[in-house]
């Protein structure tokens, strides 16, 4: 059995249906927010997030067109409306969830 073996990978359509998985997780009882990560890997743009830890680990992810511009995206919590921003801003309703850039990742994109 690989190191593999005991992840999950849900590919997405766009960052609508990505950053529910945020929304949700931010609503539960541990409040965790999951970080975003971006790498370029084979020739391809991924952002992706990651939850779960018993039982195996769920890699969520998106191919993107380009690199994100901005730094930051900002998550409206009550519509789930996101604009990407280049800083952490003030309005208490919203998410600032930092996009963090990867050299490198052991994970193995399907």
């Amino acid at each position: 059995m690989s190191s593999q073996d005991s992840f999950t990978y849900l590919k997405y359509k766009g960052y609508d249906d990505l950053l529910k998985v945020i929304l949700y997780s931010s609503q539960s009882m541990l409040g965790a927010i999951p970080l975003i990560y971006h790498i370029h890997q084979n020739n391809q743009n991924i952002i992706f997030i990651q939850t779960g830890t018993i039982g195996g680990i769920i890699v969520h992810y998106l191919i993107i067109p380009e690199k994100p511009k901005k730094k930051f995206i900002e998550l409206k919590r009550l519509t789930g409306d996101f604009a990407f921003v280049e800083k952490i801003g003030s309005d208490s309703m919203s998410l600032y969830i930092p996009i963090l850039e990867l050299e490198k990742v052991t994970l193995n994109f399907p």
